[in-house]
């Protein structure tokens, strides 16, 4: 199969037949043979009826519906571990995505030799106040990364499939995609302008809380990617320098404790000095750090199962 279209879905039950029959039509059109997987994550509309229906009248759907909301980042995790085609292409069910470029990103995967290609909107029909945050977000988030990208949270992506069959997306980590192919040795990263539209179903499901997880999720995949896998080297770093620094202070003081006692001048307590009680915090603090770090460790070495999610349904 040439391709698998991943759409997460929640709460778009007047798009799904519109945008279902646009990707058929483009993919055919190419000549492409195609599937089309519809996670529903979670829907209180009439989603899943229609997700139904849909794949009552074409084959090539595979519905698939959670239990209760997940978010978009376990939708895109599903909807990876079905994925049987040899590109996948993921998009947003809104309809401000077009179809229409499902072919070229088919072929910058296939013959320009691309890992991953991540759609650039470079004209939006968004709010002013959306498309400023998100400015601003892309450029810390390709100062952070190091990847040359201007539009990150593009829901319009291209990958390889040995990309999504080695990533792992879990939480709100969607957004950083592109650095966790690059971490998985998928190097190859590229970007296209694609076609932004207007809504012109329903509303949208984000606010300006989007603004500061996406920077909360931005420290998070820095640590993860520099750091998941080898956490004792953060923590365990961290926590030797500060014992090492408030042992010096304590040693400090107590080498001039004897040296006033050793030329008879009365010196006070050690524990009269509030330095002495900094150089105590920070060696408790050390000691915590590098017990963080050894935690971790085992934790990262044990832990199973982060990624499972209840399916109501699958069809």
């Amino acid at each position: 199969m040439d391709i698998s279209v991943v759409v997460p879905v929640y709460n778009e039950e007047e798009s799904l037949p519109e945008l279902a029959e646009w990707i058929a039509r483009a993919c055919t059109v190419a000549g492409l043979s195609y599937e089309i997987l519809l996670i529903d994550d979670g829907s209180t509309d009439s989603t899943w009826s229609v997700i139904r229906k849909l794949k009552a009248s074409d084959k090539n759907i595979l519905g698939i519906s959670f239990r209760r909301n997940y978010g978009k980042a376990a939708a895109l995790h599903t909807g990876f571990g079905e994925a049987a085609g040899d590109v996948v292409i993921t998009m947003d069910a809104d309809l401000q995505d077009s179809p229409d470029e499902i072919p070229e990103l088919y072929h910058m995967i296939k013959e320009g030799g691309y890992d991953l290609v991540s759609g650039w909107k470079k004209k939006r029909h968004d709010p002013f106040i959306k498309k400023f945050t998100s400015k601003i977000y892309n450029f810390t988030a390709r100062r952070a990364s190091g990847i040359k990208l201007h539009d990150f949270n593009c829901g319009l992506k291209a990958y390889r499939k040995d990309v999504t069959k080695s990533i792992e997306v879990f939480g709100e980590m969607h957004r950083y995609i592109p650095m966790l192919a690059r971490e998985s040795g998928f190097g190859r990263i590229g970007e296209k302008v694609v076609e932004h539209r207007a809504r012109k179903y329903g509303v949208t499901k984000y606010g300006l809380d989007r603004f500061i997880k996406g920077y909360l999720d931005l420290f998070t995949i820095t640590f993860i990617t520099r750091f998941g896998k080898r956490p004792m080297h953060l923590f365990g770093t961290g926590g030797t320098l500060l014992f090492l620094a408030g042992f010096i202070m304590a040693l400090y003081l107590g080498i001039k404790k004897l040296h006033y006692l050793n030329i008879g001048i009365r010196a006070p307590l050690v524990t009269d000095n509030p330095w002495f009680y900094i150089a105590l915090t920070v060696m408790i603090l050390g000691t915590f750090f590098f017990l963080a770090g050894f935690l971790a460790e085992l934790i990262n070495r044990t832990s199973t199962g982060r990624n499972e999610y209840l399916i109501k349904e699958k069809i």
